[in-house]
């Protein structure tokens, strides 16, 4: 029998059946697709598609993940982001209330607020609608309104504040106490 006649044996194939599973199987779908490209057995070929077909698998898988994450809008990842958002939003505002009894005024920014807070207190700023590189950009819209007013909100899917999207904290102010502002015509 020539090298061209011979055929592979099982382990070629058992690590390209490896290379089906999500994430894990990549390095093993790379290996049968050099194993099958550089033999000259019988098979060759046959294991080099099955490495290909195992890593195409985890991109269609993690690709569709992403995008019904990240990119599709009015789906279930969306209610979930609005929760999210919503409940985030609700316990940010007594943390940014008291910075404003512990140091005379409102923070400046997020990130202010988030620093003062140190490293044993965990403030979360980050909106679940935001998804950049930059952390900073990452943070809920908050802006300081003079010394007894700030606004505070999620911009929602559509990334820009004040629009019908947004989401706002739920925090009842019986008292009137709270410098949080809801709508633009509320500044004073």
């Amino acid at each position: 029998m020539t090298d061209n006649q011979q055929r592979l044996g099982a382990a070629p194939y058992v690590i390209a059946g490896f290379s089906f599973f999500p994430l894990l199987g990549v390095p093993f779908g790379i290996i049968a697709i050099l194993w099958g490209l550089l033999t000259r057995k019988k098979g060759g070929r046959l294991l080099a598609i099955l490495g290909t077909f195992g890593i195409l698998v985890t991109v269609i898988l993690y690709g569709g993940l992403y995008y019904k994450g990240f990119v599709e809008r009015g789906g279930i990842a969306d209610d979930l982001k609005r929760g999210l958002a919503s409940q985030t939003l609700n316990t940010l505002v007594p943390a940014i209330e008291l910075y404003r009894l512990q140091h005379g005024s409102y923070p400046g920014s997020l990130e202010e607020l988030q620093k003062a807070a140190g490293k044993n207190n965990v403030i979360f700023v980050a909106d679940p609608f935001q998804f950049s590189a930059l952390p900073s950009q990452n943070f809920f819209y908050y802006q300081r309104v003079g010394t007894d007013h700030y606004y505070l909100r999620s911009v929602g899917p559509d990334g820009i504040p004040f629009t019908t999207d947004d989401i706002v904290p739920d925090i009842p102010n019986p008292s009137g106490n709270l410098g949080l502002l809801i709508n633009k015509a509320q500044q004073s």
